[in-house]
């Protein structure tokens, strides 16, 4: 009976020190974070200001027009109101300042209700019971997030995520 010895090369995790084995140990656990981190896409607005504000999105849906609201975003906070890669070019919000009155606006005509809403369609607002109010455009060039942040100093910051 022959017995025939077969010999491979040893793996990196062999052929490495206890330094290396950790670091890639280390690695491999946390890489689940950095990679959740980076794939993260969604429509943020963050409060600038020392106030609490209220905000509205409107969007395009596949059934048509939408408004949603009222985030409420508390002073130096950040609020997710549209989660996961966004399916639009264009966004438009509406934001209030809640201590102060004052207001972030634009010229785009939507529906907005007093307490928590989500409506469908632009057209018609007061027939509906709802109010009007003029919502600031938004083209994220089809990027697949977006944050707004909101300030007490004119012209409010936009950018990619």
């Amino acid at each position: 009976m022959e017995v025939v010895l077969i010999q491979t090369a040893p793996s990196f995790l062999t052929r490495s020190g206890p330094l290396a084995r950790f670091a890639l140990f280390v690695l491999a656990a946390f890489s689940p974070f950095f990679i959740a981190d980076v794939a993260r896409a969604d429509f943020r607005v963050c409060n600038g200001t020392q106030n609490l504000v209220g905000v509205a999105i409107g969007y395009r849906a596949k059934g048509g027009w939408m408004t949603e609201g009222w985030w409420q975003v508390p002073a130096t906070t950040c609020a997710t109101l549209i989660e996961g890669e966004l399916q639009s070019r264009y966004y438009y919000l509406y934001a209030e300042d809640a201590a102060r009155g004052g207001r972030w606006t634009g010229d785009v005509q939507m529906c907005v209700a007093e307490n928590e809403f989500k409506i469908t369609g632009v057209n018609d607002c007061y027939a509906r019971g709802y109010q009007k109010m003029g919502f600031k455009e938004y083209d994220t060039g089809r990027q697949g997030s977006w944050m707004v942040q909101l300030s007490d100093t004119p012209g409010t910051q936009e950018s990619p995520n």
